[in-house]
């Protein structure tokens, strides 16, 4: 995403909330680097809009308590994917 950090800052943050979304999803939906979503999420949102800045925190806290029950998803998925693959190749 070209343009001022600032203005990026803005729309990740509005992004995040409005989605509820990760960290992961913002940078994959916005093309930039997770490091770059949470450095101006933590970092540059604070000193540009305070308000905002609670609101996005709070969603990355809701995220991080989540983040194992994802992970455990998509343990289960992968291996159900490889399980799936197996029985429909006939030997």
């Amino acid at each position: 995403m070209k343009g001022l950090p600032e203005e990026r800052t803005i729309q990740l943050a509005k992004y995040l909330i409005e989605n509820g979304a990760t960290v992961r999803q913002a940078a994959e939906q916005f093309g930039i680097s997770k490091s770059t979503v949470h450095k101006d999420i933590t970092t540059r949102l604070k000193k540009l809009n305070t308000a905002l800045y609670d609101s996005a925190q709070e969603v990355l806290r809701t995220n991080k308590k989540e983040r194992h029950i994802r992970g455990g998803m998509a343990t289960r998925a992968k291996y159900q994917a490889q399980a799936d693959k197996k029985s429909s190749h006939p030997r």
